[in-house]
């Protein structure tokens, strides 16, 4: 079988992982355990009772049911390493085929897959995925192929947006509520914004020396992001370009990675650099940290968070090969 190997030694800040800062209004975390599992991640809870989510290393599909504890997985034969999964409302599962240059759908319930492969094979290596509000199309982040992608759903067009800067890295990727897509670029110190009438790309410098790994945008339209170098969750408002940042409880040490916002427009981030990981909460209206709670698991990484508004959840995988969730409604 081939295994995903991962690039993360550029990125990879402490060889030993230092402590965990001590809890503070912890919230209520559950883990699943993966069995036979080659790194659980990013999944995408459609209800109560149905998460989705990759084993990127074993390259198969899986589905969780919380209720029942429940795991299903399906095979990728092609072995694509996945590393994203999305969701639709019609219950369709879009992945990206990040080893082999492609898009796929899967359907669950007649288990067939389509393949929408990247125009010449370029990208090679589609990132991660989200949805437009209309869900007419898919944008997705390559980021050693150093563009942006879009695909229409119903074309299955895709249309390729490079980077300005050589090396930009093009990682977390989020959408606007006014439609403007609003990227992480890993290699730089910059976020970059992509205008989705016009396909103009922007970028938007942050801190000098600041690496954002992750984006995600609050409702009332500011733009927050992990930055994995320096441990601190930054803030942008388009409307002003004012750039507001706070240091993390591990500081330096933190590597903040997966992070979500909630329907108050709370912030939730992990970090990565202590041991146990720790699930971390800001609320914009204090302008402080409002929760720190120790993954049970140890996590060892955290690298992407998926919000589901009706249960008020955030979910995660974690490098242990389990799924989490943190209630982080009151």
């Amino acid at each position: 079988m081939r295994y995903f190997v991962t690039f993360l030694a550029f990125f990879i800040l402490l060889a030993d992982p230092v402590q965990a800062a001590e809890q503070l209004n912890p919230v209520d975390i559950k883990e699943w355990n993966v069995p036979d599992a080659g790194r659980s991640r990013d999944p995408f809870a459609v209800n109560a009772s149905s998460v989705w989510f990759v084993d990127q290393g074993g390259s198969y599909l899986e589905h969780l049911n919380p209720l029942t504890g429940k795991i299903k997985r399906w095979a990728l034969e092609d072995e694509p390493g996945p590393h994203n999964l999305i969701v639709g409302s019609d219950g369709m599962v879009w992945y990206s085929g990040n080893l082999s240059a492609y898009i796929g759908r899967f359907d669950p319930r007649s288990g067939k897959i389509d393949k929408i492969k990247m125009p010449n094979g370029t990208p090679r290596d589609p990132h991660t995925l989200v949805f437009d509000k209309s869900e007419k199309h898919i944008w997705f982040t390559a980021q050693h192929g150093n563009v942006v992608g879009r695909l229409t759903l119903a074309s299955r067009k895709i249309d390729v947006i490079k980077m300005q800067t050589g090396g930009a890295r093009p990682y977390g990727i989020a959408v606007a509520p006014n439609g403007v897509v609003w990227v992480a670029l890993l290699g730089t110190d910059k976020l970059a914004s992509i205008d989705p009438g016009t396909l103009k790309l922007t970028e938007h410098k942050v801190s000098p020396g600041a690496r954002p790994r992750r984006v995600d945008v609050a409702p009332d339209g500011r733009i927050y992001y992990a930055d994995y170098r320096r441990g601190f969750l930054g803030r942008l408002d388009p409307k002003n370009s004012k750039l507001d940042e706070w240091a993390l409880p591990a500081g330096s040490n933190s590597g903040p990675y997966g992070m979500a916002v909630d329907k108050r427009g709370r912030i939730w981030v992990v970090e990565t650099g202590v041991s146990p990981n720790t699930f971390v909460g800001f609320d914009p209206a204090k302008n402080a940290i409002i929760s720190i709670t120790p993954i049970p698991s140890g996590a060892g990484s955290v690298r992407h968070m998926h919000y589901h508004h009706a249960t008020d959840t955030v979910w995660f995988g974690t490098d242990e090969d389990t799924i989490g969730r943190a209630q982080v409604g009151k």
